[in-house]
């Protein structure tokens, strides 16, 4: 039989589909994958049937049922057709291409949206398709596309022929109900930063030399985000991580782990016209990102002097860290001073690297065009283990020239022998080797469109605040997505943000009083001190969410 060729398509931003033939139940292309456009509802859940078709190892389909987690589909880069009088859906997934069948319920009242799979080791036609799809996305429009997952499940290993009719079906199959969650991501902040009218030497004048950390700031310096989430940042590029803990060679894998604690930085460089908020005592966030393989915590465990500490897990990294800063301010430049040790742990390998962050200088923040360097020495080692180590250098600029930013890495053995080498720059990418044959381990993503008229935020960036209907039930009533200063901010309401955030630093000190008042201390509540005086995570946030659930439990109120 002869296939005929559907032409690449490209996602949109339109929630309708493309039609090949209008004449009868021919295929055709959903489109609108990226997110559920501002004008189209959230789809409703559907009831019934769905069956998926097999060539081996037992031909024909199967039934798929609620079971075991399997794994996801990023459905914002995958290509979806249906036939709607049959109810058959292909997805292509670039890797391979699925088919399913649907059979609806007598029950059921909603939309339909249901994608489903299981692993299968080559590509396969639904019957009757006479066309075989090609998905051709450019690296840099998959970065832009924002992530779109479905759960999958096992197939139940029952056999039906190709030919069974709907209602034969019926009789085998016992009902299923599948429940599929899409979560759309937002591409775009609901405001563009407002205009600063504030004079920062009035504010800073007094207290050149001095620690800003305890010196109120108007909100109006201030990006819609804070601290922990800052923090959360720096797991952008996590899969370096994840390559990591699948290298064999240790020197190979301290590149990618030296690699990764460049790019923590990256997303700092269009940031230096704005200030994160400080978190409150208290104030927590999580973020669980099964797109990216991890999922992060993290908790203001003190407010003088202020700590930060945040862990996060996945099946291919451990990641933790607890940070103090000090800022300070010289005239005309800022420098923020950062105290504490990242550490970051690879299971496959029973590998414990640390490394200190380094000194951090806003420059020209009192007029003309703000800019941010990072310099110093980054120490890189595992304890435990004495085969490597690794010294990065950030790279002080004298002046404005093209080796600002720079960064020079070297690992060595355990007498001092180089074995590799790494460069580039911290905003930019990083390379291994010698110029001109050197190979780029890491490369940053694009920005988002303009991206200059929304703080500077990367696309991780934007997404971090975001509070939809199904997150907010699950959350702490201390996560900073409910934070009034912040979200209004975020919405471009200035003065509702400056008296939120002024009554939010009065509840803080009340808060404060009470305790010295009954001479109490405040205990974190997902973080405890370690031996050698750090925090750490305890462990129990991800099982507390589950069970009792958060909205069983009492809180603080921080705002």
């Amino acid at each position: 039989r002869k296939k005929m060729m559907s032409p690449s398509p490209t996602h949109s931003d339109s929630s309708g589909s493309s039609k090949h033939d209008s004449n009868q139940d021919s295929w055709e292309i959903v489109e609108g994958l990226r997110g559920l456009p501002a004008n189209m509802q959230e789809p409703h859940r559907q009831e019934g049937l769905l069956l998926k078709r097999r060539k081996w190892p037992m031909k024909g389909w199967h039934k798929l049922k609620k079971g075991k987690l399997h794994g996801c589909i990023d459905v914002g880069l995958s290509v979806m057709s249906i036939k709607k009088k049959a109810m058959c859906i292909d997805l292509d997934t670039e890797d391979n291409i699925y088919h399913l069948k649907v059979i609806l319920s007598h029950y059921y009242t909603h939309q339909l949206q249901i994608f489903s799979t299981d692993c299968v080791s080559s590509k396969q036609e639904c019957p009757g398709s006479s066309h075989s799809l090609v998905h051709q996305v450019s690296n840099e429009s998959k970065a832009s596309i924002p992530e779109s997952m479905s759960e999958f499940f096992d197939a139940q290993e029952y056999l039906l022929s190709s030919s069974s009719s709907e209602n034969e079906v019926r009789h085998y199959l016992l009902f299923l109900l599948i429940v599929v969650t899409v979560t759309s991501r937002r591409s775009t902040l609901p405001s563009p930063s407002p205009t600063s009218s504030v004079s920062l030497w009035n504010i800073l004048r007094n207290n050149i030399g001095k620690d800003l950390s305890k010196v109120a700031m108007p909100v109006q310096l201030n990006e819609p985000l804070n601290t922990l989430q800052r923090f959360c940042e720096e797991l952008e590029y996590s899969e370096l991580l994840d390559r990591a803990n699948q290298t064999q060679d240790p020197y190979q894998r301290m590149v990618y782990v030296a690699t990764f604690a460049i790019s923590s930085y990256a997303s700092t460089y269009h940031r230096a016209g704005s200030k994160p908020f400080n978190p409150v005592l208290g104030e927590t966030y999580e973020c669980d990102r099964p797109d990216k393989g991890f999922r992060f915590i993290a908790e203001q465990v003190s407010h003088h002097p202020p700590v930060s500490a945040c862990h996060a897990d996945s099946k291919n990294f451990t990641f933790w860290q607890d940070v103090r800063w000090k800022n300070k301010f010289w005239g005309k430049s800022m420098e923020i001073v950062p105290m504490g040790t990242t550490h970051v742990t690879l299971p496959a390998f029973g590998d414990h690297y640390e490394w200190n962050k380094v000194t951090s200088c806003i420059h020209n923040i009192l007029s003309g065009q703000r800019w941010i360097e990072h310099y110093g020495e980054m120490a890189i080692k595992n304890i435990n283990s004495d085969a490597c180590q690794c010294k990065v250098t950030f790279v002080k600029a004298k002046s404005w020239s093209s080796t600002v930013n720079e960064v020079q890495g070297v690992i060595t053995d355990l007498k001092g022998k180089v074995v590799h080498s790494i460069f580039g720059k911290w905003h930019e990418s990083v390379f291994q080797g010698d110029p001109p044959s050197a190979m780029c381990i890491w490369r940053a993503n694009p920005m988002p469109v303009d991206h200059e008229q929304y703080y500077g935020f990367t696309q991780l960036a934007v997404e971090l605040n975001e509070l939809n209907s199904m997150l907010r039930p699950l959350l702490p009533t201390t996560d900073t997505r409910f934070r009034p200063d912040q979200r209004l901010l975020e919405e471009g309401n200035t003065e509702g943000a400056e008296e939120q955030k002024q009554r939010i630093e009065q509840l803080q000190r009340e808060r404060k009083k009470v305790l010295q008042d009954n001479n109490m201390t405040h205990q974190p509540r997902f973080f405890k001190k370690s031996k050698n005086d750090t925090w750490v995570s305890n462990n129990t946030y991800w099982e507390l969410r589950r069970d009792p659930g958060f909205g069983k439990m009492d809180f603080p109120v921080l705002w």
